[in-house]
């Protein structure tokens, strides 16, 4: 089975040796997206909600240059450096899926990259 490498720039540029996502066959496994704004390559901002939303747009921006969306995400895994704010991902998660939702994961972690508060990556499955 070959493989694509997925880019775009409409999401941050890889900060490491890895790819944005990887396609195999119709499944896409996308990296981790911290909360980079890709025209300046910073954080959005220190607030949790801020970050949170422009970590969906990054997956979202990904997941659309493989040809899917949010919505074709089977599994979400979601990295916090304080598990206090997971009723906040929640509230925010709702207003990019619908349901059916894709199997999760939350994970406390004592640091992310750049000192973001919240990462997420993703596996995602094409029609």
């Amino acid at each position: 089975m070959s493989r694509e490498i997925i880019s775009t720039e409409n999401a941050p540029a890889a900060i490491g040796t890895y790819s944005q996502a990887v396609k195999v066959g119709n499944t896409v496994y996308l990296s981790g997206q911290i909360p980079l704004v890709p025209e300046t390559m910073e954080i959005i901002s220190d607030k949790t909600e801020d970050q949170i939303h422009q970590v969906f747009k990054n997956l979202s921006a990904v997941a659309t240059a493989s040809g899917g969306d949010l919505n074709s995400i089977a599994k979400l895994n979601i990295f916090l450096t304080d598990l206090s704010c997971f009723p906040v991902v929640n509230e925010i998660m709702a207003q990019y899926f619908s349901t059916p939702y894709p199997a999760r994961a939350a994970i406390g972690v004592k640091e992310l990259p750049k000192g973001a508060l919240v990462e997420m990556d993703a596996i995602l499955t094409l029609d």
